[in-house]
């Protein structure tokens, strides 16, 4: 199965990013993909021992890996030469095998690992009214680094197309720059790496990482507000860069003057150089990006399942993406053109599934300042005037409503308020429900919003 085939080419990709380059290349990379049968995946190998050492350990990482690739949960079904049924065909052309084994042995351990972004281009960015600024302004970045636009400030929210730009600009840098030392790093890798710096007693090692770096890019900065500390070693990276005339990229989900727990001396500085943003796309381009996106899979689908989905998915580019995919599953197992009908099951699946908790944190926060017109950084604060308060209440006793999240949890994404003030702002949300029906009102709306965004 061709689709199949080419899901697990890109499961492998992604895998990289998290297994070693020695265990990719003697355990993963030799996995032959079969197909789907039974709704298991089914893979194989060429021993037992092979088998159970991927069972023991990278079963789990590659089922996750695999299912979001394919839009679907499947469990991995691993098979060698002594258990694999008769009827089940194993293609491994030796002529492959050892055009892989020769490439292999000519590449140096650290090259082995594939580059999991490489697909990240300029060329596939599909360009739209909603986000032709902040494409121009990467573009000139990857064009001349260091020289204008520094730093380099994007934001917008999830699933828009700001990874897909920051790899662009990567992939450009390493074409025409091979020898330049270029940084990408998500914003929690980088908090993970000085923690782990610090009680290893390699903090030397650690700045000489970042700040000696030609290109810097990072995503989600917004997390940098965990901790002053964090802050104060980024604001020293930072400073070390942009004195030497080093181009740092940064990608948020929101402005720099809405992140919470920023320092100031943080925050002027992302705003010192281009702020550019990317907003929804318009119908004409999620209509484009639908097309594009099928072809690939040599597909049609009729004009109604096109025009549906750019109805319906108006905020988030990945969301459109993973619908795409789940219809091509569908097509690839069933030998069947999916229907309006299976199309909508598909979307329905989609807007379903599980959503970390802190995106769904950070949406209330975002959705609970928008609707009352204040800021996160006041939701998160000690201001006590009505309106704060009241959208402070409001905010607590939504997250009460869509997540698992202790009172004490809760607390914490407000700025550290403790459970008292919590469980009190829940009771008086709960009492002014009784008599006023307008703030049942506000909570579905904000609830709708947060679940549609």
């Amino acid at each position: 199965m061709q689709y199949f085939k080419n899901a697990w080419e890109q499961t492998v990709t992604n895998l990289a990013e998290y297994i070693p380059a020695a265990s990719m290349k003697l355990w993963i990379k030799p996995i032959i993909p079969v197909g789907i049968y039974n709704e298991k995946a089914v893979v194989y190998v060429k021993n037992n021992f092979a088998r159970d050492l991927i069972v023991q350990r990278y079963a789990a990482q590659i089922e996750a890996a695999l299912s979001e690739i394919l839009g679907f949960k499947t469990e991995l079904q691993i098979y060698t030469a002594e258990d694999k049924p008769k009827d089940l065909v194993i293609k491994t052309p030796k002529e492959e095998e050892s055009a892989e084994s020769v490439e292999e042995e000519q590449k140096p351990d650290e090259l082995v690992s594939e580059k999991s972004y490489t697909h990240y281009t300029f060329d596939n960015f599909i360009v739209g009214n909603s986000n032709t600024f902040a494409h121009a302004a990467c573009v000139a970045v990857a064009k001349c680094p260091g020289s204008i636009y520094n730093p380099l400030f994007i934001y917008g929210d999830s699933g828009l197309g700001k990874t897909h730009l920051l790899n662009a600009i990567r992939n450009k840098l390493e074409n025409d720059y091979p020898g330049a030392a270029i940084v990408y790093i998500k914003c929690d890798d980088f908090v993970n790496d000085m923690v782990r710096s610090l009680q290893e007693g390699t903090m030397n090692e650690f700045k000489d990482r970042y700040r000696k770096a030609d290109v810097l890019l990072v995503d989600d900065i917004q997390f940098i507000g965990k901790s002053e500390a964090f802050q104060e070693e980024f604001f020293h990276t930072f400073n070390a860069l942009y004195e030497e005339g080093k181009q740092i990229i940064l990608t948020s989900d929101r402005r720099p003057m809405d992140i919470s727990l920023l320092t100031d001396r943080l925050r002027t500085r992302f705003e010192s150089g281009l702020i550019a943003d990317i907003q929804s796309p318009d119908y004409e381009l999620r209509i484009a990006i639908i097309k594009t996106k099928l072809e690939p899979y040599k597909i049609t689908l009729s004009e109604d399942i096109i025009i549906f989905l750019a109805e319906k998915l108006k905020n988030n580019v990945r969301q459109l993406e993973g619908v795409i995919k789940k219809l091509m599953a569908y097509y690839d197992l069933t030998h069947t053109v999916p229907t309006l009908v299976i199309a909508q099951r598909a979307l329905t699946e989609i807007m379903n599934e599980n959503v970390p908790v802190s995106i769904i944190i950070d949406k209330v926060l975002v959705e609970t300042s928008r609707y009352f017109e204040v800021s996160v950084d006041d939701l998160k604060s000690k201001k006590r005037t009505a309106k704060i308060a009241n959208a402070r209440q409001i905010g607590m006793y939504v997250l009460t409503q869509i997540t698992d999240l202790s009172l004490g949890e809760i607390g914490e994404e407000f700025g550290g308020k403790d459970h008292s003030t919590v469980h009190h702002s829940i009771k008086v949300v709960e009492e002014n429900l009784k008599s006023n029906p307008r703030i049942k009102q506000n909570i579905e709306e904000i609830i709708s919003n947060v679940k549609n965004k």
